[in-house]
C-alpha cells in the first residue's frame, strides 16, 4: 500500500517532535524549513530527547522554493503571527486531493485556512505537548504530554481521519485521538488557554502566585466563566466536566502552571495576543458579554508590544 506523503512545516517543538516520530516509524515525511535549520538537520539529523525514548533520525528537508503539489497531508505547526507566511509557503505543496492539519493555538487560523484551501480540505486539531528546541538544535520533550486530537470540521468520522489516527497511533511516544467533535474541543481549549493567558499576562505571575493573593482565585474563576460564555454564544458551551477540571486547576495555590504568552513577554519576544485574546475580545463584544478583565489583559499585552517595537523593554 502506498504511503501518504507528509509535509511538516517547520521542525520546532511540535512539528519536529510529531513529524520526527512519524519519520522514525518509517513514514514518508519531509520537513519544510529555512536554510539554517536545514543545515542543522543535514549535519546531525533530527534529534529528540524524550521520556519515551531518545532518537536521532535522518530526515528529508526542502526549502519554500523547492515545493511541489505532491503532499497528501500537510502539518501546520507555526506560531500564529507567522500564519500568513506559513500559508503562502505550504499552498504550492498541497496535492489536489491533499489536506491541511493545523496544530495552532486558538481558532482564528481556521477561517483563513478555509478561505485558502476550502473547508473540506482543512481539519481541526490540537496538540498537547511541552517541547522546545535546545541550543544544540535537538527537540526536548519535558513531560509525558504527547497527545494529538484531530477531526473533520463537519464532525464526520471520515476514512482520512481514521487513517491519520492509525498513522500517528503507530508512532512511538504519540497518543492520537481522532474525534467527531474537534471544533468543540478546540473551543474548550481556547477557553482554558485564553483564561490562563489573560490572568498570567495581566498579573505577570503563574497560577499559584495569582491564587495565593486575596482576590486572585475569584478573578480567575470569573474570567473562566467569561470564556465559557463566549464559547456558548458561538455554539460550543463547555461541558460541566471541563469547567470543574479547570476550576480546580485555577484554584491550586501551589500550581506553577504558566503560559507560553507570558514566557514570550518575559523573554521580550513576539506574542500570539491577537490570535488568542484579540479573537476572544472580538467574540465577546459581538455577543455583548462583559469582558473587562479580558480587555485589560489584551491592552496590557498590546502596550508591551508597543514598548518592544520602540526598543524600550530594558
Amino acid at each position: 500500500m502506498k504511503k501518504s506523503k507528509i509535509l511538516v512545516l517547520g521542525a520546532g517543538g511540535i512539528g519536529g517532535y510529531f513529524g520526527g516520530r512519524l519519520a522514525e516509524n518509517g513514514e514518508d515525511v519531509t520537513f519544510l524549513v529555512r536554510e539554517g535549520r536545514r543545515k542543522i538537520l543535514a549535519g546531525q539529523g533530527l534529534q529528540i530527547e524524550s521520556p519515551f525514548g531518545d532518537a536521532q533520525i535522518t530526515v528529508k528537508t526542502i526549502l519554500a522554493s523547492e515545493t511541489a503539489p505532491i503532499y497528501d497531508i500537510v502539518l501546520l505547526t507555526c506560531k500564529a503571527y507567522d500564519l500568513g507566511d506559513a500559508v503562502a509557503a505550504i499552498a504550492p505543496a498541497v496535492s489536489s486531493t491533499g489536506c491541511v492539519l493545523p496544530f495552532l493555538n486558538g481558532l482564528a487560523h481556521i477561517d483563513l485556512l478555509n478561505e485558502k484551501f476550502g473547508r473540506d480540505r482543512v481539519l481541526g486539531g490540537t496538540a498537547k505537548i511541552q517541547a522546545t528546541i535546545t541550543p544544540n538544535g535537538a527537540i526536548r520533550q519535558y513531560n509525558d504530554w504527547r497527545t494529538l486530537t484531530f477531526g473533520e470540521q463537519s464532525g464526520q468520522m471520515t476514512p482520512r481521519v481514521a487513517a491519520l489516527g492509525a498513522l500517528f497511533g503507530a508512532a512511538k511516544g504519540v497518543e492520537a485521538l481522532p474525534v467527531g467533535d474537534v471544533m468543540q474541543r478546540m473551543w474548550e481549549k481556547l477557553v482554558h488557554l485564553s483564561t490562563a493567558a489573560t490572568m498570567t499576562c495581566l498579573m505577570r505571575a503563574n497560577v499559584g502566585e495569582i491564587v495565593r493573593t486575596p482576590h486572585g482565585r475569584a478573578i480567575f474563576l470569573d474570567q473562566l466563566r467569561c470564556g465559557a460564555a463566549i464559547a456558548a454564544a458561538n455554539g460550543h458551551p463547555p461541558s460541566p466536566a471541563f469547567m470543574q477540571s479547570w476550576e480546580e486547576t485555577f484554584s491550586q495555590k501551589d500550581s506553577q502552571y504558566s503560559t507560553s504568552m507570558l514566557r514570550d513577554i518575559e523573554r521580550g519576544g513576539r506574542t500570539e495576543v491577537e490570535h488568542i485574546l484579540g479573537y476572544m475580545l472580538e467574540k465577546a463584544a459581538k455577543a455583548q458579554i462583559a469582558h473587562e478583565t479580558l480587555l485589560l489583559a489584551y491592552t496590557n499585552v498590546k502596550a508591551f508590544e508597543e514598548r518592544r517595537a520602540a526598543g524600550r523593554l530594558s
